[in-house]
């Protein structure tokens, strides 16, 4: 089946969409705080130049040469071996796998926007108060969320490349942007700004560990919506013309720019109003409102915008990590795009129900095996094993399966005197970095 093309803006906006997700607003910014600040940021900048933007063009460069589904993909360009090579491309189940709990948060998200509209907590302890009853006994509010966040995903999706996910992301990101532009832009007036950017760029060397450098590599994989098939398969929409590594620049440009202002805005409200960086998940759903509720009436405003942003942030990323599932099917077995967009929605929809169970007071010690409930295995099992062994697939497949006149000739123009240190790193550098991510993540080392 012909897939429709992106143009070269839409493009952007759509790959910047799907990397710009919850990862750089509420993942990023609390392991700052967790990982020694600037020390931290320095090492994440330095991963995302050396190992994020080397897979960004390779994964892009799978998807611009088959120009067909993830599988497909993997199973043409392969010289032999094809249907060995072809399971490659199942890295888009991963992308399946995190909407099972990634339309969950939505929901939580969706729920904090109409919350914030009268209600902000005086505390910190009200707010965690608050957060924890609504994950461990208010089931019906989250599957309601639940599920309008599946319908208005699914609605988008089954609109097609052009009229739905391009034009989601026509709005949506330069709305996110906007958002917070603005309140980045407040947040310089306040006193807090000068400790926030202390924090974030003067590097205290001995906060960091090893442990620091894994999360780093591993975030930059996950922040920039990498080895799950997403970027391929909007890559398989690029013009023929179209320039990969000014493209890859530039979704990672955005990218990186929107986590480092957001854990800017974030940690200057925190110093401004609360007791500094806060530590761990709680940032987002916890402390951050607990400062909101410090600006009085002025806090209800921030509060709803800062959750709006979030949310967007978080739809535009999860239209990319459904549609490579929902293209497969389309391509391979020729289902109606509807079909396969609903296919795909009641999958994630289905489990994620699971996933609220499973921190359900009464239900959730029938879906916790281990030290681990149903929600945090399917988040260990894509971030640990799913995200780092496609990366690893990729930069493989790129690097020694593909043949060098292929892949030469398409990104040699485009990096010039670069190419050779790209395609070293990409053969050598990134294959063992991301096995040692994974291996670490899976607690092996």
């Amino acid at each position: 089946m012909k897939l429709a093309r992106f143009s070269r803006l839409g493009f952007i906006l759509a790959a910047a969409g799907s990397a710009v997700g919850l990862g750089n607003i509420w993942k990023f910014p609390y392991i700052t705080g967790e990982y020694g600040g600037g020390a931290f940021v320095l090492i994440y900048l330095i991963t995302v130049l050396l190992i994020g933007f080397s897979i960004m063009i390779a994964e892009m460069l799978i998807g611009y040469l088959g120009r067909r589904d993830t599988v497909t993909s993997f199973e043409e360009l392969a010289p032999r071996n094809k249907h060995i090579w072809k399971l490659g491309g199942f890295q888009a189940l991963a992308g399946l796998f995190i909407m099972i709990f990634y339309s969950v948060v939505i929901g939580w998200i969706f729920n904090y926007i109409i919350t914030s509209l009268s209600y902000l907590p005086a505390s910190v302890e009200e707010a965690e108060t608050t957060f924890t009853t609504m994950l461990h006994s208010n089931f019906w509010i989250q599957l309601f969320y639940h599920t309008l966040s599946f319908a208005f995903i699914t609605y988008v999706v089954h609109k097609g490349i052009k009229s739905g996910i391009e034009k989601l992301n026509y709005y949506l990101m330069p709305a996110l942007m906007v958002i917070l532009g603005g309140m980045f832009i407040y947040a310089t007036t306040l006193g807090g700004f000068s400790k926030a950017v202390d924090f974030m760029f003067m590097p205290d060397w001995s906060k960091v560990t090893s442990e620091a450098f894994v999360v780093a590599v591993g975030h930059a994989f996950f922040t920039l919506s990498l080895g799950m098939g997403a970027i391929m398969t909007y890559a398989a929409s690029l013009p023929k013309d179209a320039n990969l590594v000014k493209s890859a620049f530039w979704v990672v440009f955005l990218d990186t720019t929107i986590a480092i202002v957001a854990g800017l805005m974030l940690f200057t409200f925190l110093y401004q109003y609360g007791s500094g960086p806060a530590k761990g998940p709680g940032l987002v759903f916890i402390s951050l409102p607990a400062a909101f509720y410090e600006m009085g009436i002025l806090g209800n405003f921030f509060a709803v915008l800062f959750f709006i942003a979030l949310a967007f942030a978080g739809l535009t990323s999860s239209v990319s990590l459904v549609e490579p599932m929902i293209q497969y099917f389309i391509d391979r077995f020729g289902w109606s795009r509807l079909k396969s967009s609903l296919s795909m929605g009641f999958f994630f929809w289905f489990l994620g129900i699971f996933a609220i169970l499973s921190n359900i007071d009464g239900t959730k010690e029938f879906l916790t095996w281990g030290s681990k409930n149903f929600f945090d295995w399917v988040d260990y099992v894509t971030a640990a094993i799913m995200l780092p062994l496609g990366g690893l697939i990729m930069a493989v497949f790129v690097g020694f399966v593909i043949p060098e006149s292929e892949v030469e000739k398409v990104v040699k123009p485009q990096l010039k005197w670069a190419y050779k240190p790209w395609y070293f790193s990409l053969r050598y550098l990134t294959p063992v970095a991301m096995f040692v991510v994974m291996l670490s993540l899976m607690g092996i080392i």
